[in-house]
């Protein structure tokens, strides 16, 4: 089982995809905002990751590069998971240094895949 933390502040994609990351096996912490996220995974490992890049308190680069800084999380999948325009969210995670993205709305049938997918990489990548 992993355990992956979301970062989204709207509850009910935040709830969209816990529920779907439980049902694939995995426990899942939620944060509502950048700060909340960043104090859950202070002093934790997380498997992976999702980071909705539009947060409330501070804008997603803000809190990818607060991530990047913790050398307890290198190796950790860090994924942007938001509803910019595909084009647009690709060259921004990049750009941020995200290992990934997954577009908003998610897609229920393919989205732990993608996941699944996430974590097996990051197994694979000493």
């Amino acid at each position: 089982m992993s355990h992956i933390v979301v970062i989204e502040d709207n509850l009910s994609n935040a709830r969209l995809a816990a529920k779907l990351l439980r049902h694939a096996g995995h426990e899942v912490t939620l944060a509502e905002d950048g700060e909340m996220g960043l104090t859950t995974i202070a002093g934790t490992r997380p498997d992976l990751i999702l980071v909705d890049l539009g947060l409330p308190d501070m804008d997603g680069q803000t809190v990818v590069a607060l991530l990047r800084q913790e050398s307890t999380l290198n190796g950790v999948p860090v994924i942007a998971f938001t509803a910019w325009p595909q084009e647009t969210a690709y060259q921004m995670a990049e750009a941020y240094g995200c290992d990934g993205v997954i577009i908003k709305p998610i897609d229920t049938r393919t989205f732990a895949t993608q996941i699944a997918d996430y974590l097996e990489n990051a197994k694979a990548t000493p």
